[in-house]
C-alpha cells in the first residue's frame, strides 16, 4: 500500500484517484503518520434480470414487426 503526504496527495489527486479506481489503496499521512485511507468504492453485486419482469406492464401492437415498414424501406433505399 502506497503512503503519500497530504501535500503530495493534493498535488497529484487525479493520479491517485486513477490508481485507486484501478484497485489500489493509498494511505494519506500528516508528518509521517497515517490519517486517512483512499480506497475504491465497492460496486454493488450485479444480478441478472429475471425474464418476464415487465409482463403485463405494456402491450405491443399486433403488427409491431411490420410497423412503418414502408417508411423504413424508403429511408434505406433513398436516404430520405
Amino acid at each position: 500500500m502506497q503512503t503519500v503526504n497530504i501535500h503530495e496527495a493534493k498535488t497529484h489527486f487525479s493520479r491517485l484517484v486513477d490508481q485507486v479506481a484501478s484497485g489500489e489503496e493509498i494511505l494519506i499521512a500528516r508528518a509521517g503518520k497515517p490519517v486517512a485511507r483512499l480506497v475504491p468504492l465497492a460496486s454493488p453485486p450485479t444480478q441478472p434480470r429475471a425474464l418476464g419482469a415487465g409482463k403485463g406492464r405494456f402491450t405491443l401492437p399486433e403488427d409491431f414487426s411490420s410497423l412503418h415498414e414502408e417508411a423504413i424501406r424508403r429511408m434505406f433505399e433513398t436516404g430520405e
